[in-house]
């Protein structure tokens, strides 16, 4: 059990007057413990106290390692909800996991009308946010792993191929590296279907001249990795590389600001205001980036809506793109690991302009 970061979660608790919060996503509730159960349509929830007093709510059918928190065993058929209501401090405010499903949620504060319910996964969030050294290495890993899959698909892509192709090309790279899943399913846009940023892949085929967007990444050891690079096949306009390279300086520039104390808004202006003043701002449509670890997007984002501080330890995407409508899209995507002075970019595939196929 990893008591450190479930201390670090109490020390958040307490900040906020909690003294109690359900925590039910899999994933945090493998982070702080160890157990990692996918509990589909039943109950699985860690109830965290801020006096140390745990306590896990499993259905016997779940099969989990021993930890020393203490377990609430119950069946398809038991009042699971009223079990865990027994457990509640009532008419003490209680913190709620952003995952709990309303049918769990609804039917516990029915249980207790005078128990003030609030959001509170942030407590979790946080701590998940700022990886230790541990976690910072898988990170530095997955990226190396990534970078080596996105090496061997420029390598692959020839004119005439489609994205299908391409995308399992890449599913097949991912297993053969010793990943465990992908990341998300890959990205392959060709052309004109770059200007969808979400593009999904189809039987679309390269041509000569079309941009390719690759936006890809793997899982292994419980980590995931994520990165994008714009390639051209065979030829690219003086237009098209010129928005590339414009999307290119957006992202080193975002990049060299990165370091502890900096809010996460600036970040997206900087690199905002580089496209803008090329005369490509309505064109970059989305935040410049999103937080990521055992999800590929977990809690947090680099936005212009976001004021909190950059913190050494948190691990997040640089991506500013410019998506030209039924003509193409660039995307150029590192992760980047803050450090105590900067950060340390974790993709090192090369981002200039590069023709391929």
């Amino acid at each position: 059990m990893e008591t450190e970061r479930i201390d670090r979660v109490r020390r958040a608790m307490e900040a906020r007057g909690l003294a109690q919060m359900i925590v039910c996503d899999p994933q945090s509730i493998d982070y702080l413990t160890g157990v990692y159960v996918e509990p589909f349509e039943r109950l699985f929830a860690l109830c965290l106290r801020a006096d140390g007093s745990h306590v896990f709510f499993l259905n016997k059918l779940f099969s989990v390692p021993e930890t020393p928190i203490e377990k609430v065993w119950f069946t398809d058929t038991d009042d699971s909800i009223g079990m865990l209501a027994q457990r509640i401090q009532a008419g003490e405010p209680l913190g709620i996991d952003k995952e709990w499903p309303a049918r769990f949620l609804l039917p516990l504060m029915e249980r207790l009308p005078g128990t003030p319910c609030q959001l509170a996964s942030d407590c979790v969030d946080s701590v998940r946010a700022r990886k230790d050294a541990a976690e910072q290495e898988l990170m530095r890993m997955n990226s190396r792993l990534n970078d080596e899959a996105m090496t061997r698909a420029a390598a692959y892509i020839r004119e005439g191929m489609t994205e299908a192709q391409v995308a399992d090309f890449l599913l097949a790279q991912y297993k053969e590296l010793g990943c465990q899943d992908v990341s998300f399913p890959p990205i392959v846009s060709f052309g004109a279907n770059a200007a969808d940023p979400h593009h999904m892949p189809d039987g679309t085929i390269l041509r000569e001249g079309d941009c390719i967007v690759l936006d890809i990444g793997g899982k292994k050891d419980g980590y995931c990795s994520d990165m994008t690079r714009t390639y051209f096949c065979k030829r690219v306009s003086d237009k098209h590389a010129a928005i590339h390279d414009l999307v290119r300086r957006a992202n080193e520039a975002a990049e060299a600001l990165v370091r502890p104390g900096v809010p996460l808004c600036q970040l997206d202006k900087a690199a905002r205001d580089v496209i803008a003043q090329a005369g490509y701002g309505e064109y970059f449509t989305h935040r410049l980036g999103h937080f990521i670890g055992r999800t590929d997007h977990e809690q947090g984002d680099v936005s212009s809506a976001n004021t909190a501080l950059a913190q050494e330890g948190m691990v997040f995407s640089i991506e500013p793109g410019v998506y030209l409508p039924g003509e193409m899209g660039v995307r150029v995507e590192d992760l980047v690991l803050v450090t105590a002075n900067g950060c340390e970019v974790l993709n090192r595939v090369d981002k200039r302009c590069q023709l391929i196929g």
